[in-house]
Formats: structure tokens, C-alpha cells, sequence
């Protein structure tokens, strides 16, 4: 069973994860997003996909994961977002091991532990050098549509500086960024029962077959694959493999 609520972090959700016998993963798609993810005895982090992630959860065994909003990561993990992409990562290689086995035991050893995972983000964002304050307007602005040159006037930044801040934050350039955000807009509305062409168009591709192009381009999955997944499978969240 897969549940998931805010977190006291801005844009930040905690997420639980109990697989069942005999259910089947969906893949994970690329959304922007990195995780902190707990499971018994293993601090580790999901890192930005570019490419679809197919997550391997033991049945019975428990999970959860602090999914941190674009771009908000790096600054808390202390850890530029490019050297993590499409990566699955222990903890205590970026934290070190005593650190990081402190953290998993106290995390171990809670009833809840996403509320345990949580206070351990929180903890750190509390600590960690603020987030680039440009992140969340390049986000807001970029899954609104905006053309990247836009976006870089608007931010008072040549398009190289854009891009260089953006690998930092997000793992990859503005224009990639926006390609996730307009394809996740797309599902977003195909699971709602929307049209493949109308979906397409109102997320900002050109037809349906422009977005059939970026869905096997990012994700290696077809449109018609996706939608058969998503209507028998449980929601599986961001990063949700153990394997590293």
C-alpha cells in the first residue's frame, strides 16, 4: 500500500510504501524531483531521472521517502544535483558512515518512520546553506510553458549561467527540466481519462504525436503502455527502488 502527505519542508512530500505479494511496480517516470529513502537498515537517495526507473520494493517490507520539490535537494543533501542523476546512492557516501548509520538506526527504531525521515530532512534543510532563491520561479515558470530564453531574461541571466544553475539544482539543463514538466503535465491529465490528443495540446506539445515522441524519448515507455499501468497498478512514488 502506497500513501503519501505534505511535508514540513516547502513542496516536500513524505511518502510510505508496504508492497504486497504478488503486485507489480510501475515504472518510475523523470518528474524533476530526488528522495531521501528509508528502508530497514539503508539511508539512500533516489536521484533526477532522465529515463524511467523500474523499482524492485520486497514484498512485506516497509519504505519511506522524503520526495524533496525541484530543485530543493542539493541544498539540503549538500550535494550538486548533476552528480546524482539517475543514481541511486547510499546516504553515508554523501554524509558519511557514522552519520548516516546514527541516522538509519534513529529512523529504525521509530513507530512511524516517515515522520522519522522527515524530522531528519527537516533537520538538515535547517542546517544546510539556503536553496538558490532563483530555483522555485525557473520551476514555476518553465512548467507554465515559458520558453527558456524567456525564463533566462526574466531571471536577468544569459542562457550558459541558466543552464550551469539549473545542472546544479536539478541535475540537468532548463530545456530538459521543461520536457519533464510538460511530459508529467500530459500524464497528469491522461490519468484523469483525457485524450491523448487533447492532452497533448494542453500541455504544450504540438499533436499527439509530438508527445508520443517525448513519452518513448524520456521514458522509453509508449503513451498506450503508460495508461494500461497506470489503471492496475498502486502509485509508486519517485525513486521507490532499493537498488542502488
Amino acid at each position: 500500500m502506497y500513501e503519501e502527505r505534505p511535508a514540513g519542508l516547502d513542496g516536500a512530500v513524505v511518502w510510505t510504501l508496504t508492497p504486497t505479494e504478488g503486485a507489480t511496480a510501475r515504472p518510475v517516470l523523470p518528474d524533476g524531483c530526488m528522495d531521501l529513502i528509508w528502508t530497514p537498515g539503508r539511508l539512500l537517495v533516489a536521484g533526477p531521472d532522465t529515463r524511467s526507473h523500474l523499482p524492485d520494493p520486497i514484498p512485506g517490507t516497509r519504505y519511506a521517502g522524503v520526495r524533496f520539490a525541484p530543485g530543493t535537494a542539493p541544498a539540503v543533501l549538500g550535494v550538486p544535483a548533476y552528480e546524482l542523476r539517475d543514481l541511486r546512492v547510499d546516504l553515508d557516501d554523501l554524509w558519511g558512515g557514522s552519520r548516516a548509520r546514527g541516522l538509519t538506526g534513529r529512523v529504525d527504531e521509530a513507530d512511524d518512520p516517515g515522520a522519522a525521515l522527515e524530522a531528519v530532512a527537516r533537520a538538515a534543510a535547517a542546517r544546510a546553506r539556503r536553496p538558490d532563491p532563483l530555483v522555485g520561479d525557473i520551476v514555476r515558470r518553465l512548467a507554465a510553458g515559458e520558453p527558456v530564453a524567456a525564463v533566462a531574461a526574466v531571471a536577468g541571466l544569459g542562457t550558459r549561467h541558466l543552464h550551469r544553475r539549473s545542472r546544479e539544482a536539478f541535475g540537468y539543463g532548463p530545456k530538459t527540466l521543461a520536457r519533464i514538466l510538460r511530459l508529467q503535465r500530459a500524464l497528469g491529465l491522461v490519468r484523469l481519462g483525457v485524450s491523448y490528443a487533447a492532452a497533448a495540446t494542453r500541455s504544450g506539445c504540438a499533436d499527439q504525436a509530438h508527445l508520443a515522441r517525448e513519452m518513448r524519448a524520456l521514458t522509453g515507455m509508449t503513451l498506450s503502455d503508460y495508461r494500461a499501468s497506470a489503471k492496475r497498478e498502486t502509485p509508486q512514488p519517485s525513486g521507490s527502488s532499493t537498488t542502488a
